[in-house]
């Protein structure tokens, strides 16, 4: 059964059950991904998944029911999942089903020419960039080499006349490369992403994770210290993806957010601008309606350092007395689309000039184990470069940069001109900062 004809025999169903209103929303997507190393396939993987969800309203409440078949008794199965978690409905704080506001954006995010890029021209792609990583320096060996690509068509509608579909794909190839000389090792990788093969270039790929690993190779430690900061593009972009959940509006509701209650209030330097952008042109988290049919819109979090507000679904939004700002992420959830900080006019070599004296840093991990996406504490594993005289002198790593982002936020001198979205919605150019405190030897 076609996806669109088995969403109207649900809704048809639905309303012979007496739900009034009803809504379907389906998700369907296709991934492809393969790993090589050393010229030897070592993964491949093809799949493709489904989802269909039917919510209902039965005397008030709002029951919800999944399947991944379309068939007629998949349709069956949906009607009396909703009738029975309908009855289980204690709260009166539910997600209504609404009808269409007035008017969508349009938003593209989707190339038709990926769909038509076959499997053996990824396999020869992730192939080609494993030999320019072994051929390019006699220290350097290929680890992972990984080129995936995706692509997911998401439906919502409803007995109130919603009717909304999107369409989204992507590619993207990254290198691992890993740098040997007598004891010493260093590691690099580089990623790229976007809608052709085009955008993922095996020789830039290549020399990225390269460079990268031998500029670690000899790298050194670093002086425990409080030191002026510039943290490169991608690493900044890590940190904002983090604590990202500091500004949803369900978060700030349940107490897991200092942000409650601030808007208005200066929360950054007057530098930071934080936007989020569902209607910017091949986006990685671009859609014109978020999971509730809601419209979505370009809309600024922070504004030159005020908190201009939270990122709201319907539920939340009535519950502070707003206007949604169509960022419900689906099962009750709110998150951003395009998230990023505004650029400004310098890029990363002319911020560390203007640094003078300080560290740049260009990676961070364990950001799950230490960050605290409440209180905004982090004591992160990084490397980077000591830099003097505004210039990188030499590599640093295995050193702990400590800090609190709200904090980071208040202290940033400079935003850079260099947004980078690194396979994530989530983006960022690289940031000055005033000071962080560093664990080294």
């Amino acid at each position: 059964m076609e996806i669109r004809e088995f969403m109207d025999r649900v809704l048809t169903a639905a309303q012979a059950a007496g739900m009034e209103p009803a809504e379907v929303c389906a998700s369907t997507s296709e991934s492809f991904s393969v790993r090589v190393r050393l010229g030897e396939m070592e993964d491949y993987q093809v799949s493709d998944s489904l989802n269909v969800t039917l919510r209902g309203n039965l005397n008030g409440r709002i029951g919800t029911s999944s399947t991944q078949a379309l068939d007629e008794e998949s349709i069956d199965m949906l009607v009396r999942g909703v009738m029975e978690s309908a009855q289980l409905v204690e709260t009166e704080d539910q997600e209504e089903i609404l009808p269409p506001e007035a008017a969508y954006a349009s938003v593209c995010n989707f190339k038709p020419e990926l769909q038509d890029v076959s499997a053996q021209e990824k396999i020869a792609l992730a192939m080609e960039i494993d030999r320019l990583v072994s051929q390019a320096d006699a220290r350097v060996t290929p680890q992972h080499i990984v080129v995936a690509s995706g692509a997911e068509t998401f439906c919502l509608r409803n007995t109130l006349g919603l009717d909304l579909s999107h369409e989204s794909n992507m590619i993207y190839a990254y290198a691992g490369a890993m740098a040997r000389e007598g004891e010493r090792t260093g590691t690099g990788m580089k990623l790229l992403w976007g809608y052709g093969l085009a955008d993922v270039p095996a020789g830039e790929i290549a020399n990225g994770a390269v460079r990268e690993a031998l500029d670690k190779l000899h790298a050194g430690k670093l002086a425990s210290g409080v030191y002026p900061v510039v943290i490169r593009n991608s690493a900044m972009a890590d940190l904002l993806t983090t604590f990202s959940g500091i500004f949803s509006a369900d978060n700030a509701q349940k107490g897991l957010s200092l942000l409650a209650g601030r808007e208005g209030q200066a929360i950054a330097s007057a530098c930071v601008t934080l936007m989020d952008d569902p209607l910017m042109p091949w986006g990685l988290g671009s859609c014109p309606f978020d999971r509730e049919g809601a419209a979505t819109r370009k809309k600024p979090v922070i504004e030159n350092g005020v908190l201009a507000t939270l990122l709201h679904n319907r539920r939340t939004a009535k519950k502070a007395g707003v206007r949604t700002t169509g960022n419900a992420a689906g099962g009750g959830r709110v998150a951003p689309s395009n998230f990023y900080l505004v650029p400004g006019e310098m890029d990363e070599a002319q911020m560390l000039s203007q640094m003078g004296d300080g560290l740049l840093i260009t990676g961070v991990t364990g950001l799950h184990a230490g960050a605290n996406a409440v209180s905004g504490d982090f004591s992160l594993l990084a490397c980077g470069f000591e830099v003097k005289g505004g210039k990188p002198v030499r590599a640093v790593e295995q050193f702990t940069v400590a800090g609190n982002f709200y904090t980071l936020l208040e202290e940033t001198l400079a935003v850079g001109s260099d947004l980078l979205f690194e396979g994530s919605p989530v983006g960022s150019p690289c940031v000055r900062v005033k000071q962080l405190s560093v664990a080294g030897e």
